[in-house]
């Protein structure tokens, strides 16, 4: 199960196997927003956490990939939990007790420790076996640059061919004289926690401070038009750049351009005249279709597709 996790009503995916599994699997994009760590000053390429429209994440929701929670202080817990019912909190991240939560804790840390002993030794191993294969490759070079060398200091040619002849003094004892320091080692940093640790799940249904969508007329009129399209097999993503509420592609946005911008109007609202003329404009010079998109009684959604076509 998928876990979307709500901060101030801004919903965040952490794991990367969710992140694909959302965009492969469910046909929803994001958006990437983390700074990556090895180029954490540019902007250009983004990485995890990935954050979704609340259209997105309901739909994850609605259809049983994914459930919404939120972190919550042990304070929190204790103070609430006899007013929240346990089924509330999941039972596998937070209904341990605080002894077995240490337990628990302590038993990680040392499994972790235990993995970066063994990451350790296995990295020295295969510096050593690297070590050996670049001093075997340059072995003939490195003697006929020491003769070299000590030709020019004067030395008996009996010494030079000697010292050409033998191995090399680095390969001579090189398990005992290498030395791999532990500041060189590879750790992988990960961006999930293996245990999210208390979090309460939370209710689409009720509003709150993590979800405050619930019962809003606009987000209703975004999400039924989202879902519509999404059922058609379009990929959406934010339509902002272009003035919309969201591009329209028949693919995954990295293999197509986008062929509609979506704005979503209330069925009882009249459009100005100018709008439509202003959208009709923009769709033309990025060589996109305006699709105007409303609900009717029955909760049906309405397209109306735009498109400039200049003075006849």
């Amino acid at each position: 199960m998928i876990l979307i996790h709500l901060l101030e009503g801004k919903a965040f995916v952490w794991n990367a196997e969710d992140a694909k599994e959302i965009r492969e699997q469910h046909c929803i994009v994001g958006n990437l927003v983390g700074a990556l760590v090895r180029k954490p000053r540019q902007n250009t390429r983004l990485g995890l956490p990935l954050q979704l429209l609340p259209e997105e994440t309901r739909l994850l929701v609605e259809i049983g990939a994914a459930k919404l929670v939120h972190s919550c202080s042990d304070e929190k817990i204790t103070q609430e939990e006899h007013d929240i019912p346990m089924v509330r909190i999941l039972p596998s991240l937070g209904s341990c007790s605080e002894s077995e939560d240490k337990e628990c804790l302590r038993s990680q840390i040392e499994a972790y420790n235990q993995h970066l002993e063994e990451s350790y030794k296995e990295q020295c191993r295969l510096a050593l076996q690297e070590k050996r294969r670049t001093l075997e490759s340059l072995a003939d070079r490195i003697a006929e640059g020491r003769t070299k060398r000590k030709r020019q200091r004067g030395k008996q040619a009996e010494e030079m061919s000697s010292t050409a002849k033998g191995p090399i003094k680095e390969l001579q004892n090189l398990e005992e004289n290498f030395h791999f320091p532990q500041e060189a080692m590879m750790v992988q940093i990960s961006t999930a926690r293996t245990t999210p640790g208390k979090v309460e799940e939370v209710d689409l249904n009720l509003a709150s401070t993590e979800w405050p969508y619930a019962g809003q007329e606009t987000h209703e009129l975004h999400y039924k038009v989202f879902r519509d399209l999404w059922q058609r097999g379009y990929f959406l993503t934010s339509g902002s750049k272009f003035g919309g509420d969201y591009l329209v592609y028949p693919g995954d946005p990295m293999r197509f351009h986008a062929h509609y911008i979506a704005i979503c109007f209330p069925n009882n609202k009249e459009i100005p005249l100018t709008d439509i003329i202003t959208a009709g404009r923009l769709g033309t010079n990025v060589k996109k279709t305006i699709l105007i998109c409303s609900t009717n009684q029955e909760g049906l959604v309405n397209y109306t597709s735009l498109q400039w076509s200049g003075l006849q």
